[in-house]
C-alpha cells in the first residue's frame, strides 16, 4: 500500500511539472565567445538538476572506493571478533560437556585471537587440569597471572578450588589468604577455606569459618553443628590430659555451643581422664539443669572425688524429674556404693535393670555383691553381663567399667 501511495505521488508530481513547464515561455542565453547558446528554462533546470545528481553520485562512488580497504579491514576485524567470542563460548560449552581436548583448543585459540584473554587462559588451564596435563594446566596459569588486572580473583579462585580437588590443602590455603589479603572472603572462598582447615586438621580456622557460614546463611544450624562439634572434639582431644588446658578451652567455646550435650560429655570425659572429676561433675550439672540428657546422666556417676553426697542429693532431684532413665538409676547406685550406701544402691541398680538391661548395672551389682560377700549373686550378675556384651544388638566389644 506504500509503495501505491509513492508511485501516486510521483505521477502526480510529473504531471504538475509537465503543467508548470508548459506555460514557463522564459529561456536561458549563455555566451562563450565565439558561441551563443540559447536554451529554455525548463531545460536549463532539468540539465541543472541532472548535472547536480551526476556529481553528488560520482562523488559517492569515489568515496566508497577510497573507504573500501578500511571497510574490508573493519569487516575482517568484526569477524575475527566474532570468531574469537565464538570460541569463548564453545570452549565453556566443550568443558561442561567433557570434551577437554577441544574445550583447551578453543581456549587456546581465544587467547591468540586476544579476545578475554585471561578468561581464556583461565579456561584453557581448566581444560589443561581436567585432561592430567600439569604442564600445560601450570602454563596457562601463568600466562592468566599476566592479566591480573582482568581476572585476579577469578584465576586464585580457581588455584584454590583445584588444589582442593588436587588435596593440594597448603597450596589452597596459600591461595585463599592471598583471596583474604585482598579483602575478598565469599561464599564460595569460606566453603573452600572450611574444607581446607578440616583436611589441615586446623580445628580453631574451621570453627571460625563455619560461624561466618552461618552468619551469611551458607549453612544452617543443623548443617554446621556436627562441624563445630567434630572440631571442638579435636580440640578437646588435642589438650587431653591438661585440666587447666581443656578448663581455659571450653571457656572460649560460645554458650550456644556449649548446650551441645555430646559435646559436654567428651568434656566431661576428658576432664575425668585428667583427674579433674570436679570440673566434669560442673560441667554437667550446667549441661542438664538445661537439656535432659540421659547419656550425660550415667557419665555423672562417673566422677569421683569430691563431695560424693552432695552428687547424690542431686541425682536424687533429678530422679524427681525422670523417674524412669536408667542411666541415672545407674548413676544413683553407682553413688551409693561410693557412700556405701549398700542397700540403697542395690535397689537403684535393680530399678535400671527393670527399665532397661544393661551390662553396666550387672557389672556395678556383682562388684557390689562381691563387696558384701554374695560370690553367687556376683558370678550371675558377670555372667548376665557378659552376655549383654557379646549380645549383636550390644555393637562393638566394650570395655568392662
Amino acid at each position: 500500500m506504500r509503495g501505491l501511495l509513492w508511485l501516486l505521488g510521483l505521477f502526480a508530481l510529473a504531471a504538475a511539472l509537465a503543467v508548470a513547464g508548459r506555460y514557463n515561455e522564459g529561456y536561458a542565453l549563455v555566451v562563450w565567445p565565439p558561441y551563443r547558446i540559447q536554451i529554455s528554462l525548463n531545460l536549463l533546470i532539468l540539465l541543472l538538476v541532472g548535472g547536480f545528481g551526476a556529481i553528488y553520485a560520482l562523488s559517492r562512488l569515489v568515496s566508497r572506493t577510497l573507504a573500501l580497504p578500511r571497510a574490508v579491514q573493519r569487516y575482517r576485524a568484526r569477524k575475527s571478533r566474532e570468531r574469537a567470542s565464538q570460541a569463548i563460548y564453545d570452549a565453556v560449552r566443550l568443558r561442561i560437556e567433557g570434551r577437554y581436548g577441544q574445550a583447551l583448543k578453543q581456549a587456546a585459540d581465544a587467547y591468540e585471537a586476544g579476545e578475554a584473554p585471561g578468561l581464556a587462559a583461565l579456561l584453557a588451564a581448566r581444560a589443561a587440569h581436567s585432561l592430567r596435563d600439569g604442564e600445560r594446566y601450570r602454563a596457562w596459569l601463568a600466562k592468566a597471572a599476566g592479566h591480573d588486572a582482568e581476572v585476579r580473583l577469578a584465576r586464585l579462585m580457581t588455584e584454590a578450588k583445584l588444589a582442593v580437588e588436587d588435596r593440594r590443602f597448603d597450596e589452597a590455603a596459600e591461595r585463599l589468604a592471598d583471596l583474604q589479603a585482598g579483602g575478598q572472603r565469599h561464599i564460595a572462598a569460606l566453603r573452600l577455606a572450611l574444607r581446607t582447615a578440616q583436611a589441615r586438621g586446623n580445628w580453631s580456622e574451621a570453627v571460625r569459618v563455619v560461624r561466618q557460614l552461618v552468619k551469611v546463611k551458607a549453612l544452617t544450624v543443623e548443617q554446621a553443628d556436627p562441624v563445630k562439634r567434630r572440631a571442638h572434639q579435636e580440640g578437646l582431644r588435642q589438650r587431653a590430659g591438661d585440666a587447666q588446658a581443656l578448663a581455659a578451652y571450653w571457656h572460649e567455646v560460645p554458650r550456644d555451643e556449649q548446650r551441645d550435650a555430646r559435646l559436654v560429655g567428651d568434656l566431661a570425659r576428658a576432664l575425668i581422664a585428667a583427674d579433674d572429676s570436679a570440673g566434669a561433675q560442673k560441667a554437667i550439672e550446667a549441661q542438664l539443669g538445661t537439656d535432659w540428657d540421659s547419656v550425660l546422666a550415667g557419665l555423672y556417676g562417673r566422677c569421683e572425688g569430691g563431695d560424693v553426697r552432695a552428687r547424690l542429693v542431686k541425682g536424687e532431684e533429678w530422679l524427681k524429674r525422670e523417674p524412669r532413665d536408667p542411666q541415672l538409676l545407674l548413676t544413683l547406685g553407682r553413688l551409693c556404693v561410693q557412700s556405701q550406701l549398700w542397700g540403697k544402691a542395690e535397689s537403684y541398680l535393680e530399678a535400671s535393670l527393670a527399665i532397661a538391661p544393661g551390662w553396666g548395672a550387672h557389672v556395678e551389682l556383682a562388684r557390689l555383691a562381691e563387696r558384701i560377700g554374695r560370690t553367687d549373686d556376683a558370678n550371675r550378675h558377670y555372667r548376665a553381663a557378659a552376655e549383654l556384651a557379646r549380645a549383636p544388638e550390644a555393637g562393638s566389644p566394650r570395655r568392662l567399667p
